[in-house]
């Protein structure tokens, strides 16, 4: 079984990622993980992407609510 965890983080040049304190506390101290870097090209983009979605989401009838584990 898996986990997902997700936070941003600020890109500084270096050749390493920061991992916010709240989420290093959430993983396990040992095992295998895997991450995954997504990287938004276009802000404004992104922005539009996720008021779309949340608007999409705010629409739903009481069928649909079996999608919300999914936000």
């Amino acid at each position: 079984m898996s986990k997902t965890i997700e936070f941003e983080t600020e890109l500084t040049g270096g050749p390493t990622l920061s991992i916010p304190p709240e989420i290093a506390a959430a993983l396990p101290s040992k095992g295998k993980v895997t991450i995954v870097v997504v990287v938004d090209m276009d802000p404004e983009d992104t922005t539009w992407r996720k008021a779309a979605y949340e608007q999409f989401l705010s629409d739903d009838s009481e069928d649909d609510a079996v999608y919300d584990k999914y936000r």
